[in-house]
Formats: C-alpha cells, sequence, structure tokens
C-alpha cells in the first residue's frame, strides 16, 4: 500500500459493508486493511450464544474489542476469565492466549485488529449468504487450521465451552 491510501477518508455506510461468515459469527468489514492503508482492520461481528473461538494467540497482531450488545466471555493467558458487557473493552496484545465465548442470547461487537489477521478471517471464513448469523454448524477447522499456519495463528486448544 502506498502512503497515497492513509490520506483518503473512508464512509462505509450502514448495511453497505462486506459481510463473512467465520466461526458461526456474521462479520462486518467497517474499514478494511486496503481502506485504512494497510494499518488497521475493524470489524462489527455478531455471535449467537455459544459461539466461541479455540484458544489460540497472533504473535504478530494485536487485538481490540469492544461489546456494544451482550456479554462475552474472554480467556486471558493462565487461566484468568473475563466477562465482559455491553460497553466493555478488551486489549489482547500480540502474543497472548486467548479465546472468548458468547455468554448472552446474542452478542455484538467492534474487533480492532491488523492487516494479517484480516487476511486470516477471510481465508478462514466465506462471504456471507446473507446478512445474518450463518446457520449453526462447526467451523472447518481444516480450513481454519490452513488459514492460521499461513497467517501465523497458532491453534492452542478447543474452545474454553
Amino acid at each position: 500500500m502506498t502512503d497515497d491510501t492513509r490520506t483518503k477518508a473512508v464512509y462505509v455506510a450502514p448495511g453497505s459493508e462486506e459481510a463473512l461468515w467465520f466461526f458461526g459469527m456474521l462479520v462486518l468489514v467497517k474499514v478494511s486493511a486496503e481502506q485504512s492503508g494497510g494499518q488497521f482492520n475493524l470489524t462489527e461481528q455478531l455471535g449467537r450464544r455459544g459461539t466461541a473461538t479455540p484458544i489460540h494467540r497472533q504473535p504478530g497482531d494485536d487485538e481490540t474489542f469492544h461489546v456494544l450488545e451482550g456479554e462475552l466471555e474472554f480467556y486471558l493467558g493462565e487461566q484468568q476469565t473475563i466477562l465482559a458487557r455491553a460497553g466493555a473493552t478488551a486489549y489482547i496484545p500480540a502474543g497472548q492466549p486467548h479465546a472468548f465465548v458468547v455468554v448472552s442470547e446474542t452478542a455484538r461487537w467492534l474487533n480492532l485488529t491488523t492487516a494479517n489477521h484480516e487476511a486470516f478471517f477471510r481465508a478462514a471464513g466465506s462471504p456471507a449468504e446473507r446478512r445474518e448469523l450463518p446457520p449453526p454448524m462447526p467451523p472447518d477447522m481444516d480450513k481454519v487450521m490452513a488459514a492460521a499456519a499461513t497467517y501465523g495463528v497458532e491453534i492452542l486448544g478447543p474452545p474454553p465451552v
């Protein structure tokens, strides 16, 4: 990306975001890494109760979560568990083992991360067929593991549910 990309303002109208299905979640791309000149990726994510990520870490990718609605339970490092309700923010530094599970009926949150982690979302997920939660089904772990190997995401264990 050139510095020219970073000098352009970006506006994404509600309902016009790119939509992905990833790990049972609906992921709306608010600002893509391409739009930010490679500086960051901002998504809005929606999940239903029980939606969870495996315990993992990204050695090169910081990640910040801001809960808009509902509740997420985060698993951080040495078995530390934090219940994050609407309005809470969790910052996960690069290399920190973590996972989360949706513990409310549904939850909606913002996720701020890197261009590399956005590439992982895209490789492990798929374009959403509709702008709604995907049908409940387990993730394609072969696809997830291939994406993880490509983008430096280390899967350390199963979801903590």
